[in-house]
């Protein structure tokens, strides 16, 4: 008899560790379902920034939330082409995923400066991009003819000269580009 009550004590001991395990998880806090109103899904950085490359004037916010809610890159991106929009996120929302701040080139809103007063970055030009200064300098006189331009390119060899001839037809196709866009800065002077 002795063992049958040794048993039923092991056995209500047993019980009241599991309860008291499992209730100590649950009063942790709302879980996200809860939160919600959804199970959601898994997001990862990739489906977000596919999806954020598509359509840059949607917010990461908006397009976070709604995959949460469908899962999949091809449903959000259906419903953006459909509808234009995708719906903003409720205030449950961001008690779980605090805002996301648009990066800025100098982070000036992290720091707690305004975007207005912040000092403005010089723009990475197309001359710069490609190191074009020193050919700026000797082509700033002489202009490009239009044919010369663009051009028909002749089918080179190796990928090499092919990579080469099609460098060379950017970089006269910028050149070009600048001299008018010059040209055309110096007419509206003249005319004003």
């Amino acid at each position: 008899m002795s063992e049958v009550v040794n048993v039923i004590v092991a056995f209500a001991v047993i019980v009241f560790i599991v309860r008291w395990a499992t209730s100590s998880n649950s009063d942790s806090g709302p879980t996200p379902a809860d939160t919600l109103g959804f199970r959601p899904k898994n997001v990862t950085e990739d489906m977000l920034d596919t999806i954020g490359n598509m359509f840059p004037d949607i917010p990461r916010d908006n397009i976070r939330y709604d995959l949460l809610r469908t899962g999949s890159v091809e449903t959000t991106t259906n419903k953006i082409l459909e509808r234009g929009f995708i719906e903003a996120p409720p205030p449950s929302y961001f008690t779980l995923y605090p805002r996301t701040l648009a990066p800025t080139p100098n982070n000036s809103a992290a720091s707690g400066f305004s975007s207005s007063s912040s000092i403005k970055q010089p723009k990475d030009t197309l001359i710069s991009r490609y190191n074009l200064q020193s050919r700026l300098k000797s082509e700033d006189t002489a202009t490009i003819p239009d044919e010369d331009v663009g051009g028909k390119a002749k089918w080179e060899d190796t990928p090499e000269k092919r990579e080469a001839s099609l460098r060379e037809r950017k970089e006269r196709m910028i050149l070009a580009a600048r001299q008018r866009m010059l040209a055309a800065q110096k007419e509206k002077g003249n005319e004003a």
